[in-house]
């Protein structure tokens, strides 16, 4: 079973920064390793739909929202198996439950229970 644990989610006001971190479990049970899957954010806001925020693959090449592009930096180490989400200038926007999840061989794994960000004026 693959899991995803995310955390790092705060209150924070506008113009700030939080850094998110996940840690994903479990890959090896399916066949995969850290290494060699995608790791993706994702962020769900009440009563709306979900949002892929970033992507990274296993060379580090990164994939933003348009609605992050520039303010948001998505990171990995394998070796802790971890993703890590820096964002930054944070806007009322933003504010929604993050999840993470690893996607191996185009098969995306379920997210975890998410970690909460908040953003006020």
């Amino acid at each position: 079973q693959v899991q995803a644990m995310e955390s790092g989610g705060g209150s924070e006001q506008a113009g700030g920064s939080l850094r998110l971190s996940c840690e994903v479990s479990g890959l090896e049970n399916v066949g995969c390793t850290f290494d060699r899957v995608d790791l993706l954010w994702y962020r769900q806001a009440p009563g709306k739909g979900s949002e892929a925020v970033a992507l990274i693959t296993p060379s580090g090449t990164t994939t933003y929202g348009n609605s992050v592009q520039g303010r948001f930096s998505i990171s990995r180490h394998n070796a802790e198996k971890k993703v890590f989400l820096q964002m930054d200038s944070l806007q009322l926007e933003d504010t929604a439950m993050y999840h993470c999840t690893a996607r191996c061989r185009g098969r995306e794994f379920p997210w975890g229970q998410g970690t909460q960000v908040t953003v006020s004026s």
